[in-house]
Order: structure tokens, then C-alpha cells, then sequence
């Protein structure tokens, strides 16, 4: 009955928390100077650390020259995917001894440069967390308890998709792809032998370039769960766009990832099933809406 005459708990806390410009604005500048001073601080720890933070991001390298020393320590017996099935632990494959990793630049600055960069995405990724929760309290009054609470869940879950993409890239996908550079080198004692030497910076770019393309890809379920929640998309259409869908997941797989058919297929196929998960989220979110929406018209009937 207090609904029906207009006293909604909802509307009457969004007027409550309604505000002059002035005082959003202020609001405004307060949450951004919270973001400001924490990326700040962020760069400058990242950057401190940044020799460590850069030590880190080389793993997958040392991981991809093992992988082909053992190769060449078994006599080749070791396929692509037998080196495949050994980076996600369902094979063995005897590790065999590396000599030094060597990278090189080719400006005087060029490293600190790359630290700078390095301390840059660092930060980003670091104060993610504080942005985005500095980005919900400031959106946070003008919404209804519903979408306060509708919102959150995305909120979670979209770093933790993030670190997802990422630990894909760092486990699987970068070793590799580096075992793959790698095993192109011309070596053997002969007259000419062909190495690879990768810049610091193209490293960084190349690793920086696969964890931003992994980790946005992997928050395909909150996009299309919040199109369903806007009312863009319903389960149905998504189910019946299944095979396009495959096909757009598999072309940018080919586009984002480099020239090989296991990398391609190492981000397709959690793309896929991530496309399987966002129906079933899109259908969890239509059956929610018809249950209040049954329940509101039940609470009309009785007023």
C-alpha cells in the first residue's frame, strides 16, 4: 500500500541523497584526488621495484628456453603439444640446464624508459581495486538498493576475470610462445648463426600487449551480463548467436595473438566457454526479473 502511494524506500533514499551541482562536483574532485594520489603512490613503489617487477615478467622466458632445451635434450621426441600438456601440468618433461638469458637495448635511456612504462601499467593495475570502488561510491547514491546490489557482483568479478586472462598468458600462453621464438634460432657452430636477442622494451611491449588482450577479453561475461541486465540482449538471442559468436571469438583470437594455431586456440576456447557462462548469467538475470516482476504484480493486485 506505501507503494502504491509513492512512498517507494527507493525513491524516497535517492531524494535524500539528492545534492546541489556544486556539491557533486566537489564530491567529484574529492574521489578524483583519491585516484590521483594512488596511482602516485603506486608508480613510485612500482618503480622502485621495477628491476624485480621486470625479473618476474622473464619467467615465462626462462620457462620457454627450458622447454626447448629439453626438447633438444630428448632428441626432439617432445612435440609442440607434449610442450603444451607439460606448461598446464599434464605431462612431464625433463628440464635440461639454460645458459644466461641476455637482453639488450639499444638507447642509452631505453631501460629506464621501459621501467618508467613498466611502473606505468603497474600502477594501473595495482590501484584498479581503489579506482573502482572510488568510481562506485560516487555513482553509488543516484542508483536503487536493486542496482547497488546488482552492480557489486560485477564489480568483483571484473578483476578477478582479469587475473584470469592474465595467469593464462603468464602460464601457458607467453612460455609458448617464446619456446616457439626460441626454436627459430640458426645455431649449431657453423659459419652463421641467428639468435634472438629481444629488446627490454619489446618484451615489455609484447608481454603488456598479451596481458591487456587476454584480461579484456575475459570480461565478456560482465559485458554481455550487463547488456542483459540494460535489457540489450536475452539469453535467447545470444543462444541463437551462438556460431557467429564463435566465429568473431576465433577472428580475434587470430588478430590479438601471434601467427600459431596453439595460441589462437589457448585464448578461443576460454573465450567460448566464457560466451556459454554469460548466457546462463543473462538467463539467471531474465528469471530474477520475471520473479519481481511477478511479485510486484501480485502486491498490485492485493493494494
Amino acid at each position: 500500500m506505501t507503494q502504491a502511494l509513492g512512498h517507494d524506500p527507493d525513491e524516497a533514499e535517492i531524494e535524500a541523497s539528492r545534492a546541489p551541482l556544486l556539491e557533486h562536483l566537489v564530491e567529484l574532485r574529492t574521489r578524483l584526488i583519491i585516484c590521483v594520489a594512488v596511482l602516485a603512490v603506486a608508480f613510485m613503489v612500482c618503480f622502485f621495484y621495477a628491476g624485480p617487477i621486470y625479473m618476474f615478467l622473464l619467467h615465462p622466458f626462462q620457462v620457454g628456453s627450458e622447454l626447448l632445451a629439453a626438447q633438444k635434450a630428448s632428441g626432439g621426441h617432445h612435440g609442440p603439444f607434449d610442450l603444451l600438456l607439460a606448461l598446464i601440468g599434464l605431462k612431464e618433461v625433463p628440464h635440461a640446464g639454460t645458459g644466461t638469458l641476455k637482453f639488450v637495448y639499444t638507447a642509452p635511456l631505453e631501460f629506464f624508459f621501459t621501467k618508467m612504462k613498466l611502473a606505468a601499467f603497474g600502477a594501473v593495475v595495482v590501484s584498479f581495486p581503489v579506482i573502482a570502488w572510488q568510481l562506485y561510491r560516487f555513482v553509488a547514491p543516484g542508483l536503487y538498493r536493486k542496482e547497488r546490489r546488482a552492480f557489486l557482483p560485477f564489480l568483483i568479478a571484473s578483476p578477478v576475470l582479469f587475473l584470469m586472462g592474465a595467469a593464462l598468458v603468464y602460464f601457458v600462453m607467453l612460455p609458448f610462445v617464446l619456446w616457439f621464438s626460441l626454436s627459430q634460432q640458426i645455431t649449431g657452430g657453423g659459419a652463421i648463426e641467428v639468435q634472438l636477442l629481444p629488446k627490454v622494451s619489446d618484451y615489455l611491449s609484447l608481454v603488456t600487449t598479451l596481458l591487456l588482450a587476454f584480461g579484456l577479453s575475459f570480461q565478456l561475461p560482465v559485458v554481455l551480463a550487463l547488456a542483459g541486465l540494460a535489457g540489450l540482449v536475452s539469453s535467447k538471442l545470444l543462444r541463437e548467436g551462438r556460431r557467429y559468436a564463435i566465429v568473431g571469438v576465433f577472428l580475434i583470437a587470430a588478430i590479438v595473438t601471434p601467427p600459431d594455431p596453439i595460441s589462437q586456440i589457448t585464448l578461443a576456447i576460454p573465450l567460448c566457454l566464457l560466451y556459454e557462462v554469460s548466457i546462463w548469467c543473462v538467463w539467471l538475470i531474465e528469471r530474477r526479473r520475471a520473479k519481481e516482476e511477478a511479485g510486484q504484480g501480485t502486491d498490485v493486485a492485493v493494494v
